[in-house]
């Protein structure tokens, strides 16, 4: 990366050898990335997504509901997409009232839900 500057809602990101708009629109739908210790620290009750995903999720009565297959934004707030061994899928809000806690070294997210619902 050579340069990034806010413009409105979004980023403007100059990258070294794409001289030009033509040269950057040749880009379009790439995934670009950044090596993982170029991110800054994450504060408390802060994750990265990429830190969630394959934790096992366990609720307050200890029974596995699955891993975090993945995460989906809306607008409201963050949802949790956990799939058990038989391929069910649920989905949990990511909120203070259902995430109790997250213990990444224990590889485990514990959370408020039943195994009902």
């Amino acid at each position: 990366m050579h340069g990034l500057k806010a413009h409105g809602d979004g980023l403007v990101v100059s990258f070294v050898g794409i001289a030009d708009r033509t040269a950057a629109e040749g880009l379009k739908g790439q995934l670009i990335g950044v090596p993982r210790e170029a991110l800054p620290e994450t504060g408390d009750g802060e994750f990265y997504w990429a830190d969630l995903l394959g934790l096992a999720v366990v609720n307050e009565e200890g029974a596995l509901l699955g891993k975090v297959a993945a995460l989906i934004e809306t607008g409201a707030n963050d949802v949790l997409q956990v799939v058990n061994d038989a391929g069910e899928e649920r989905l949990l809000p990511f909120v203070d009232a259902v995430v109790l806690e997250v213990d990444k070294p224990a590889g485990v997210i514990r959370v408020a839900w039943g195994c009902d619902w």
